[in-house]
């Protein structure tokens, strides 16, 4: 790479600035995870308050002074900001403190790298990384004022800067076509489930909500989940039974956080376009977060942004057993499920969300029954094999009365397959009559 990353376990002073702009103002504790999940060692967290950003070293004379001393203090080899920098406000704090200096946007960007294990989310990552590092190369080298002789002597040609800028394009665009490939495959693969019929649910969230546990509870796999941020960054596939509705694609997708660096967004799309393609988004959140409504309005803000907003989404309110809470489902006032109430950990409440998923995607169950002749018996053997059959029974004329249930989509394919006329098994109102003969 282009920059030397901190290494896992380097000290590092903490800055954090308090703005009267709410909506700059970072979270200092998350900052603090941030930074553990990186793997530097915190020494001290310097924080303060300004009006707005000083424009020359971001936190002004007074505070840069400070900061000297503690970094001098604690030996410290690393400074990393909860902020935001420009490549000048970050290049003047360096050359101030004679040491490494980091942004909360080059923090990201660590965590992501290090936590990337795909082909697909490495190259998402080195992508979102060199485009970061693309207006800061001027800090990045000390060749710079070298020059290359032009061929035959005729000027100086380019400055070791300008080819360094112009291997970056060249890397960036090689990149930019192998993720191209990557969205070109995703999108086959949605084309063929959309073709065979198969709903797709796609877990978001901030990160740390829970998300991957929860994969892994009501799916049964072994997705990598810990107490971190960014426990987990690759999209993980899964198929899932659903009651009512059949097999279903579960994904688990990237977390969010807030201000997530704009050059990730762009990076990630390829994955989160899986969000935007979804039948229905599960919006998995901490529960006992008592930031738990300005985190979702940050989930909210990046599912617009990919346009994933107008997706049907049920909420999951996680880690309830924190909170000694029980499980449940709220629904709004036509009696539709908006909430379900979880501890994924402890496993409670999972059999309710089960039981919301197939409210949600189960859009037309057919409830009814039927009396089959003994040679409807394909029909019958296809009832069976789908699932469908809730009670049989035999009358005197040995017709097969079946009390079934399935969604009305299957039973059109079922009968499509057998080249019946589904119409002619209908009844006018299914609820009404409890045997329909046809």
């Amino acid at each position: 790479m282009f920059f030397e990353r901190p290494d896992a376990g380097e000290t590092a002073i903490l800055v954090h600035v308090d703005f009267q702009d709410e909506k700059e103002r970072e979270d200092p504790g998350e900052f603090l995870e941030l930074v553990r999940s990186a793997g530097a060692e915190p020494a001290t967290l310097m924080q303060g308050s300004r009006s707005r950003p000083d424009s020359r070293t971001f936190i002004g004379s007074g505070k840069l002074e400070e900061l000297k001393e503690l970094r001098e203090i604690h030996h410290a080899e690393l400074v990393i900001f909860n902020h935001a920098l420009s490549p000048s406000q970050q290049r003047n704090v360096e050359q101030a403190l004679k040491c490494r200096v980091l942004d909360r946007t080059g923090l990201i960007l660590d965590i992501f790298a290090q936590r990337a294990r795909t082909h697909e989310g490495k190259l998402q990552v080195e992508l979102a990384q060199l485009e970061y590092m693309s207006t800061r190369l001027v800090r990045g080298w000390t060749h710079l004022e070298r020059q290359k002789g032009g061929i035959g002597l005729r000027g100086p040609g380019e400055t070791q800067l300008e080819t360094d800028r112009r291997l970056l394009r060249g890397r960036i665009k090689s990149i930019h076509k192998r993720l191209d490939k990557v969205r070109s495959q995703r999108e086959q693969n949605r084309r063929a489930r959309a073709r065979a019929e198969i709903p797709s649910v796609s877990l978001v969230g901030y990160t740390n909500a829970g998300k991957s546990t929860l994969f892994n509870s009501v799916t049964e796999s072994s997705v990598y989940a810990a107490d971190q941020l960014f426990a987990t960054l690759d999209p993980t596939l899964r198929r899932l039974e659903i009651d009512d509705v059949g097999p279903v694609v579960l994904a688990d997708t990237v977390g969010f956080i807030r201000h997530l660096p704009h050059k990730l967004v762009e990076a990630f799309r390829a994955t989160l376009q899986e969000a935007a393609e979804a039948s229905l988004l599960v919006h998995v959140i901490d529960a006992a977060d008592p930031d738990r409504e300005l985190n979702v309005s940050q989930v909210e803000e990046v599912l617009e942004e990919i346009g994933a907003d107008e997706v049907p989404c049920l909420k999951v309110m996680n880690k309830i057993d924190l909170f000694d809470s029980a499980p449940r489902i709220e629904r709004d006032g036509e009696g539709r499920p908006i909430s379900v109430w979880v501890s994924a950990q402890k496993g409670l409440g999972l059999d309710l969300l089960q039981q919301a998923l197939s409210e949600c995607l189960a859009e037309d169950v057919l409830d009814t029954s039927l009396a089959l002749s003994p040679e409807q018996g394909k029909l019958r053997a296809g009832l069976h094999e789908l699932g469908a059959v809730r009670e049989e029974h035999f009358d005197e004329q040995g017709r097969s009365l079946l009390d079934i249930r399935l969604p009305r989509r299957e039973f059109m394919q079922l009968m499509a397959r057998l080249g019946e006329k589904a119409d002619a098994y209908l009844p006018p109102e299914e609820q009404e009559k409890p045997v329909w003969e046809p």
